[in-house]
């Protein structure tokens, strides 16, 4: 049997993180007397290990370590109220049902931390569809080419076998430095023209193109 390996990032691409990270951004900004980004500042940081993302956003901050731990806390924080909302995506699941019954292998590379991503399982049925789940906290965050390589290494599967689904240019470009293939998906954090400047082999607009996109990397295989 050909192997498939469908890489995912989490947020932006399966979840609607915006208004959850904005809003833990803003909070953890004014705890510490900052500034808060503006949300076309933050989307863009959006894919990277999280203190790497803060340098960006506060680079005259020499605080690093704690502005990360009040983001963390403030998004803990923000995640215990009664209406807090993190939804996945129209055609999210059933996209992720149907790589399973078609034997495609399911990996997740994540800026997130498995603590986090622990946190998105308690909420979705998420868990059951990855073999395989390397967060940045697991070694080089994107762009480096870590992540996809151990997801690769995991369960076998060859770069011309491989591709990452992404909504961010550091999925893009963490896919392109692993010589993998790449789908950008424009409904998250990137936008579509971000993602193609980073050389994204295709980008998709929603979960019907993107499905028609892994079928035809699926059909080149055989």
């Amino acid at each position: 049997m050909t192997l498939k390996l469908a890489i995912w990032d989490m947020d932006g691409t399966l979840v609607d993180s915006r208004e959850v990270i904005q809003t833990a951004m803003e909070r953890a900004f004014v705890k510490l007397g900052l500034a808060p980004p503006p949300y076309d500042e933050t989307r863009q940081t959006i894919g990277l290990s999280l203190d790497v993302a803060l340098r960006q956003l506060a680079p005259d901050h020499d605080d690093i370590p704690g502005l990360v731990d009040a983001y963390r806390d403030a998004f803990i924080a923000h995640r215990g109220e009664p209406d807090f909302k993190e939804p996945l995506f129209d055609g999210a699941i059933e996209t992720l049902e149907r790589l399973a019954n078609e034997n495609w292998l399911i990996a997740m590379a994540t800026g997130k931390r498995h603590a986090g991503i622990r946190a998105v399982f308690k909420m979705h049925p998420l868990a059951q569809y990855f073999d395989t789940i390397w967060c940045a906290e697991d070694g080089p965050g994107k762009p480096d080419p870590f992540m996809c390589e151990q997801a690769m290494n995991a369960v076998g599967a060859e770069p011309h076998q491989s591709l990452i689904i992404g909504d961010a240019i550091f999925d893009i470009q963490m896919g392109r430095n692993a010589g993998i293939h790449t789908l950008g998906v424009s409904w998250g954090f990137g936008e579509a023209h971000e993602l193609e400047a980073v050389g994204a082999h295709e980008v998709h607009h929603d979960f019907a193109g993107l499905n028609a996109g892994l079928d035809a990397f699926a059909g080149a295989l055989v």
